[in-house]
């Protein structure tokens, strides 16, 4: 489980304008018709065609609990690619991205000053050039630990510096422990 791959993800999700589809015979035909074969979701759910065909269907309705948990993941996340596409372009150049965290924090600074970390709630409304780097690092790939970064980043620049006005001489932010993180555009 990716926890800032998953938060963003649900973050875009937000924005469909019409529900997934719910029922495991519904999934399987929305599926069957982005990917044009049964034989290509069988696969891709790590199952038989046969089983595919048979919830297409209807002749299954309830799937294992890992095949659910994967027919929704899969399902979510080829729903509505365009709405997808206008979400994320909009929190990567007018909107940013709003993230609500709980996380224990710290930060690297000249002597003489109180850098300890300890466990912060924030809510913090990123700029849309950090919104920008999340999902471009998200579709290259990239780790929860390089994401992670990328919001230390944006929270060095924005909450301990207030964009330049404040703490100039501040190195590094140390963001980890995270036991709550929610993305929202």
């Amino acid at each position: 489980m990716s926890l800032f791959g998953d938060g963003l993800d649900a973050a875009v999700q937000k924005a469909f304008t019409r529900p997934a589809p719910k029922s495991a015979g519904a999934q399987m035909r929305y599926l069957v018709k982005q990917l044009k074969s049964t034989k290509a979701v069988a696969q891709m759910l790590r199952v038989s065609q046969r089983t595919v065909e048979r919830y297409v269907k209807d002749q299954i309705k309830k799937p294992r609990p890992e095949l659910a948990a994967r027919l929704e993941r899969e399902v979510k996340k080829r729903w509505q690619p365009q709405i997808r596409a206008k979400a994320r372009q909009k929190a990567a150049t007018t909107g940013g991205i709003v993230i609500d965290t709980r996380a224990r924090m710290g930060y690297t600074a000249p002597i003489g000053s109180t850098d300890e970390d300890r466990v912060r709630h924030l809510t913090v409304a990123l700029p849309p050039q950090y919104a920008a780097r999340l999902f471009e690092a998200q579709e290259a790939g990239a780790t929860d630990q390089q994401l992670q970064q990328i919001v230390a980043e944006g929270l060095k620049e924005v909450y301990f510096q207030d964009g330049g006005r404040r703490a100039g001489s501040l190195e590094e932010v140390r963001f980890t422990d995270v036991q709550h993180l929610e993305f929202d555009l």
